[in-house]
């Protein structure tokens, strides 16, 4: 037989929370029946270790947005090289919601914390990790991908390659905010566009949350950058982070005025295409010769494609996704964000902001304006902790 005795913590060791209430008492358990020892360890080793449950959102299927939950999960346990986070804010990206609904197959253990962005402060570290301390502040991506938890809980342990000193300037919300999209624009500008100073680059669709970060990240390498925008008001918000030529894509001559503003070069060095849904017989005939074309949206996508002007004019396109990029080539670009940032350069678009509690709102919001295309978002949706 066992005894369960409830008993209070040892001084020192209150591990209550700021509106979490009163440590739980920890108990005392004696064991007179061997047989029992194995029946009994799963019920009582989180009791023992003293271990507490964090807040978090996940699903325990994939599905709706309506799948997701919001409740008490084990704490998670910090590995070597693993850093535990604090975690302060995320965001919700397009992928977030298409690993949810299991469009992307990523979600295979449940429950399932979604969450790619995180911004918070390191609670421990691993005896391995040599980059950070606790108290830290932190931000990173990557996370809720390859089997990895994701970042939409209290906290969050990370190997430490995924994550970035916070620049001290900078809040948690805007290093959430800024994650995955300012490393897809560092990524697509400098390790696959190759953009050089001087460059002309065209955005199209650059009030978003990506092709903000490629304006800004652009023009703080002394490109010349053209985009465009649904509204005046996006219109005049690409001009003041720094567009060159801002244009209505309603304007039924928006490419007779990218051709007249890109003339004098010849035509455009780079297209970043934000759509899922590009044109290339229209990206090709204002391309100057050996022009690189990025594209980073769309899975289902099957456009016609032009190609004779393609390859007689020496153009390239590429297509990447910022997750397949190696812990090096992330951290290369985690740097020049921080620089720009500290620069006065970049500054992430937030454009709603949800509790961890309303995820599955947040979600909703997110799929009506990636899938359903009703314009009612513009920048990133931001998730406090």
């Amino acid at each position: 037989m066992f005894t369960l005795m409830p008993t209070r913590p040892a001084p020192g060791t209150d591990r209550s929370r700021k509106g979490r209430g009163r440590a739980p008492e920890t108990a005392a358990l004696t064991l007179s029946d061997a047989p029992g020892r194995e029946m009994i360890r799963d019920t009582f080793d989180p009791i023992l270790k003293g271990r507490c449950d964090m807040k978090a959102a996940y699903i325990e299927q994939t599905g709706t947005p309506e799948m997701i939950r919001f409740g008490d999960l084990p704490d998670p346990v910090c590995g070597p090289g693993d850093v535990l986070v604090r975690v302060r804010a995320s965001s919700v990206n397009p992928i977030d919601t298409y690993i949810r609904a299991g469009v992307v197959g990523m979600a295979s253990k449940f429950p399932y914390i979604p969450g790619c962005d995180v911004a918070g402060t390191v609670e421990s570290v691993g005896p391995q990790v040599t980059r950070f301390k606790k108290g830290d502040r932190v931000w990173g991506s990557n996370q809720s991908l390859f089997g990895r938890p994701g970042a939409c809980a209290e906290l969050l342990a990370v190997d430490e390659g995924w994550l970035y000193p916070t620049p001290e300037k900078q809040t948690d919300e805007c290093a959430a905010a800024g994650a995955l999209v300012g490393l897809t624009a560092c990524l697509g500008l400098f390790e696959f566009a190759k953009l050089k100073p001087g460059e002309w680059i065209f955005v199209n669709g650059g009030s978003g949350g990506v092709g903000s970060a490629v304006i800004q990240l652009a023009k703080s390498a002394g490109a010349y950058v053209m985009t465009t925008a649904g509204s005046e008001e996006n219109v005049q918000y690409c001009r003041d982070i720094g567009a060159d030529v801002a244009i209505s894509y309603r304007d039924d001559k928006v490419d007779d005025q990218i051709k007249t503003a890109a003339q004098a070069n010849g035509g455009l060095n780079v297209w970043w295409e934000t759509q899922r849904e590009p044109n290339f017989d229209r990206m090709a005939g204002l391309m100057k010769n050996r022009g690189r074309m990025i594209v980073m949206a769309g899975r289902a996508a099957r456009p016609e494609f032009p190609v004779g002007p393609f390859y007689t004019r020496d153009l390239s396109l590429l297509g990447f996704a910022m997750f397949n990029a190696s812990q090096d080539e992330q951290r290369a670009a985690a740097e020049r964000m921080n620089a720009a940032f500290a620069a006065g350069r970049w500054t992430p678009r937030i454009g709603a902001r949800f509790p961890l509690s309303e995820l599955a709102a947040a979600h909703r919001l997110q799929e009506d304006n990636t899938l359903a295309g009703k314009n009612t978002l513009s920048g990133k949706i931001v998730i406090s902790v």
